[in-house]
């Protein structure tokens, strides 16, 4: 595509379009500080907290699964899980400077996401099993034979240190993209606004009931696991 072609357009006739709503951006910045609260409970070994901040972080992932699937265009799997061919033209401009007219995530921001988010399922999940012999027992631990929860123990150790580097190269993918090809991720994620050629239709939004809808059965489903199993 040449450089007289949309991004020309883009240059001359843009709007601000709303392309993250108030549930995707929430979710994002709340998974931001309960991470770090997280880390701080546990190096403090404040086990009670960690587990209530746990607990959390798995609704608002199970919130985030169901917003994948009934929420927002750019909310939605479909909208940003690519075909590997389709990341592998995308990496080869990183180093482009080029006008942004992405809508939502880019083909490698998108697998990005989805591997954050199975990390912290896969984190908050082995959560329930942990068991140390001392007192961090889970609310499943009794439901499996002690092997194994201590397997799941170390899986969950290993899951927090990968989650730890996932979000590393996450800030670091951030910061790529403003000094390599001028964009600014950030700033759609805090205001949910980006400018884009006019050509570009504004995304579909779902609406907040559903949102809220869907938090409550995540918020739920985390407290009947915790509390009765």
């Amino acid at each position: 595509m040449g450089a007289n072609g949309p991004y020309t357009q883009q240059t001359q006739s843009s709007r601000l379009l709303l392309v993250w709503d108030v549930p995707t951006r929430l979710f994002h910045w709340l998974i931001v500080v309960l991470v770090a609260a997280a880390y701080a409970t546990a190096k403090l070994n404040w086990m009670d907290w960690h587990i209530r901040i746990g607990e959390t972080l798995m609704a608002l992932v199970l919130f985030r699964l169901l917003w994948g699937f009934f929420g927002s265009e750019t909310a939605r799997f479909k909208s940003f899980l690519r075909s590997p061919a389709a990341v592998r033209r995308h990496l080869r401009h990183l180093c482009h400077r080029e006008p942004d007219q992405q809508v939502g995530h880019n083909p490698a921001g998108g697998w990005m996401v989805s591997l954050l988010l199975a990390l912290l399922l896969g984190e908050t999940l082995s959560g329930l099993y942990v068991n140390n012999d001392v007192a961090d027992v889970g609310p499943l631990t009794q439901w499996v034979p002690a092997i194994l929860a201590n397997a799941i123990t170390r899986l969950h150790a290993v899951l927090w240190d990968t989650l730890l580097v996932g979000i590393a190269l996450h800030v670091l993918a951030i910061a790529g993209y403003a000094a390599l090809k001028g964009h600014n991720l950030l700033r759609p994620m805090l205001t949910g606004r980006k400018r884009l050629p006019e050509h570009i239709r504004a995304p579909r939004q779902a609406s907040a009931n559903l949102a809220l809808l869907l938090l409550v059965i995540s918020a739920t489903a985390v407290t009947l696991l915790a509390t009765y199993l």
